[in-house]
């Protein structure tokens, strides 16, 4: 099967690709600011914050899921580079371990909500959990989002699509997961404290 050209963008130039996932960052930015400014005025306008008889939040198992995010930013990182450095094997190895530490996060999270639903959390109880779930369900979402673009680019990896000249495809989805991992830190601090 015969490789598509790749139009050549001048020098200093963005590519289209680079500029469609900026831009998407930049509205998605938008949307979570929107909820986070909601979350805080009720937040700020409450008597007392969470409202009485909510379980307490998991905040220790939150921050080592927390840390194994924010190691999965480095590892999608260090993959690129190594794509750029023509070094193919850990290329892959650290793609695939941006994969492993993406779905334990999501999995850590999931058991962390059945528990808080089995403790009474619920969406309909009151704004807190309403809020709670909102923001970290949604971020969750774009996790799930970031996982399957990491499956892609994996899949694509393993037929050789990318090189050190080729790795515009990397860089996208490296630039995704890297937004969906810096928000987390700011809605765990958010929520949990």
């Amino acid at each position: 099967m015969a490789k598509k050209a790749t139009p050549s963008v001048p020098a200093g130039r963005l590519q289209p690709a680079k500029l469609g996932i900026l831009l998407f960052i930049a509205v998605e930015i938008m949307f979570f600011a929107g909820l986070i400014s909601a979350f805080l005025v009720f937040r700020v306008g409450a008597e007392q914050w969470p409202p009485a008889g909510q379980p307490r939040l998991p905040i220790e198992m939150t921050a080592i899921n927390t840390f194994l995010l924010l190691i999965s930013g480095v590892t999608v990182h260090l993959a690129y580079r190594a794509l750029l450095a023509s070094k193919q094997r850990a290329f892959l190895g650290l793609l695939a371990a941006t994969g492993v530490l993406g779905a334990t996060f999501l999995i850590i999270q999931g058991k962390e909500w059945l528990q808080l639903v089995g403790f009474g959390l619920s969406v309909t109880n009151n704004i807190f959990g309403g809020f709670f779930y909102a923001l970290v369900g949604m971020h969750g979402l774009h996790v799930v989002g970031g996982l399957g673009a990491l499956l892609w680019v994996i899949f694509r990896a393993f037929g050789k699509a990318y090189s050190a000249k080729d790795a515009l495809g990397v860089d996208v989805c490296r630039t995704y997961w890297t937004f969906v991992v810096g928000l987390w830190p700011l809605l765990f601090a958010l929520i949990y404290f």
